[in-house]
């Protein structure tokens, strides 16, 4: 018998997804109960997939409380596809979109949508390397905006909007690749969000789109149809072959965030687990967090020590201990621990305890 022995995943994504939901993969993998088929088998237009993801759709409005007048879509390409999918369907030619820059991704949203239309920087703290989310004072949208694009968690530079910015009238669409659904959220304020699964939700390979139903008519008829939202939107996320077994895992990690007791549940564990990490992080200073306080991240707490040699060896030690992924993004250095809601708070207690002994013996 072989004994499986599992680390602790810091990965910024794919990342950690919740035990219960691989063991209920893995006892159904050869066939799902009743059907006598693996779900990397059936097909995308039976029964079976349709109970599947009608079922999927209705957990995630349950869960985050989505009212009718908004879509629910099941797509592909990341959030780096929606980069170009958002000003396609929403920018009109004669209007501009304001985008809030607080990182690496959030200038990448911008770069595709200038090859689409005109584009307005309403913020960024790029002049600061990112360390935090622009105050509401620094905000500067254009009057009647066709949309304001938002990144809700920057996952390289550790920040995390606190609070929803006050776009007025304009449509506010936010990429909340990694934090959707780590915590309550108004989806009334938003006119779209979407986020990559594979941090919070799911693995990779499946992206959810929640869009408030008026928007569809953005989008022209001359669009390629499978970077139309409106032809998604029409076919119920079935317009072509679907990613069938990415969506059917993020149906059980949504049963399973429900089963904790939804999301203002699973933001107390968030937050729970984020406070003990940063507690170590501020407390002799060995360790300096690289994120303003009031803009630190739940999902992503960033920090690095004295020299580049430290951060280097911190995390070639961790990983020989069992804690991987810690290393911080090429584009930043330093030390990145990525803690998403299926991440285990004794895996905080692991590194905390980490932590502790490399400074006592590299202090």
């Amino acid at each position: 018998m072989v004994t499986m022995t599992r680390i602790l995943n810091f990965s910024s994504g794919p990342a950690t997804l919740p035990l219960p939901v691989l063991a209920e993969a893995q006892r159904d993998l050869l066939a799902l109960p009743g059907v006598g088929m693996s779900v990397l088998e059936i097909g995308h237009r039976s029964r079976v997939f349709e109970n599947i993801i009608e079922q999927t759709e209705e957990d995630i409005r349950s869960l985050g409380s989505i009212s009718p007048d908004y879509k629910v879509l099941f797509l592909q390409g990341g959030g780096t596809l929606q980069f170009s999918m958002v000003p396609m369907n929403l920018l009109a030619p004669e209007a501009t979109a304001d985008y809030l820059v607080t990182g690496h991704w959030a200038k990448k949203a911008v770069e595709e949508a200038k090859k689409v239309g005109k584009v307005h920087i309403a913020a960024t703290t790029q002049a600061e390397e990112f360390s935090r989310i622009p105050r509401s004072d620094e905000i500067i949208l254009t009057p009647g905006a066709a949309y304001v694009h938002m990144t809700s968690n920057n996952t390289i530079y550790g920040t995390q909007w606190k609070q929803l910015p006050d776009v007025g009238d304009s449509p506010l669409v936010s990429d909340a690749s990694s934090d959707i659904f780590s915590g309550p959220i108004d989806i009334t304020r938003h006119a779209l969000i979407y986020a990559g699964a594979q941090k919070n939700l799911g693995p990779s390979g499946v992206t959810i789109v929640i869009i408030r139903e008026d928007l569809l008519t953005r989008s022209a008829a001359s669009l390629p149809s499978m970077l139309s939202y409106a032809v998604h939107a029409q076919n119920r996320s079935l317009y072509n072959t679907p990613p069938v077994f990415a969506i059917y895992l993020v149906g059980l990690v949504v049963k399973w965030l429900s089963g904790r007791g939804g999301l203002d549940a699973i933001a107390r564990v968030n937050e729970r687990k984020a406070a003990k990490l940063y507690a170590e992080i501020d407390r002799s200073g060995f360790y300096r967090g690289t994120a303003q306080k009031e803009s630190r991240s739940l999902m992503n707490a960033t920090f690095r020590m004295a020299t580049e040699d430290l951060d280097k060896l911190f995390v070639q030690e961790a990983e020989a201990a069992g804690l991987d992924g810690l290393k911080g993004h090429r584009a930043v250095g330093g030390i990145r621990a990525s803690i998403y809601n299926a991440f285990p708070e004794e895996g905080i207690e692991a590194l905390v305890a980490f932590m502790r002994e490399f400074e006592r013996r590299r202090g």
